[in-house]
């Protein structure tokens, strides 16, 4: 069967991050998407202007709507505003225990807007990571979880990861892109091992969406193959030519998105 795969984030309407950036991710990989929103943000390719959070009784509405009559193989959880949505979202997946939950914790958008209340990160830590079968963070986000300063080399990164694990989760991504160097290291950490996935730093400047796009593959491609190394190494091979196609896209006069469908637009 297709899977049915879950995007729970904000909406980007620019078109190149949040949830467009998930089901376009989703559409691109052979899954079906279905979306829960938790926040409108008015952004374009050179900053975010402005964030409306969505009532978190409307959040909890929309997953129940989700949920309650359509099977769901994977969920993405990106954008969450603040700590009333964490609760909602939260509660969700309580109630209905989906196989997969991969937690992507936005924080900050690329041109350095606060997506996610300063107030909220306790609840992030206490209430999602404990469901979330893996967490992909990138350094700063890692360091905001755990308390700590960011990690500046990967033995600092796997140490971290192992920390996160501590709070619950099953399995985390640790993101390198923070780092110098020509090449971006990331690290699977899970109970039993660290494997390291480096590529080569793609010169681009069109980078929008990095993240959601990333998560959202790992959450579209687990169901087929249902372990993580495969899963990552799969994941961050799309990402990468859609990374290397992204110049073939004209969008908006800053950081502008990956192109999700290098595959099929010519």
């Amino acid at each position: 069967m297709i899977p049915h795969t879950l995007t729970i984030a904000g909406s980007d309407c620019s078109g190149g991050a949040g949830i467009q950036a998930d089901l376009k991710t989703f559409s691109a990989l052979g899954t079906y998407g279905m979306s829960v929103i938790t926040a409108l943000t008015a952004q374009n390719t050179q900053g975010v202007q402005a964030v409306h959070a969505v009532p978190a009784a409307f959040v909890t509405a929309q997953c129940q709507a989700v949920f309650s009559d359509i099977r769901v193989d994977a969920v993405k959880i990106g954008m969450l505003a603040d700590t009333a949505i964490i609760a909602a979202v939260a509660d969700a997946l309580r109630e209905w225990r989906p196989a997969c939950v991969v937690l992507d914790p936005v924080m900050v958008s690329k041109n350095g807007h606060r997506l996610l209340a300063d107030s909220a990160i306790d609840a992030l830590r206490w209430h999602l990571l404990p469901q979330a079968s893996i967490v992909t963070p990138n350094l700063p986000e890692a360091a905001a979880l755990l308390g700590c300063d960011e990690a500046t080399t990967e033995t600092e990164m796997v140490e971290q990861g192992r920390n996160l694990l501590k709070a619950g989760c099953q399995a985390v991504l640790m993101k390198g892109g923070h780092l110098s160097g020509s090449n971006s290291p990331d690290w699977l950490i899970t109970p039993q091992e660290a494997i390291p996935f480096t590529a080569p730093r793609i010169q681009t400047k069109n980078t929008h969406g990095t993240g959601c796009t990333l998560s959202s593959a790992i959450a579209a491609l687990y169901p087929r193959y249902k372990n993580w190394p495969e899963t990552i190494a799969h994941a961050k091979t799309w990402l990468s030519g859609a990374l290397a196609q992204a110049d073939q896209l004209d969008v908006g006069h800053g950081i502008g998105p990956v192109h999700h469908f290098y595959q099929w637009w010519q």
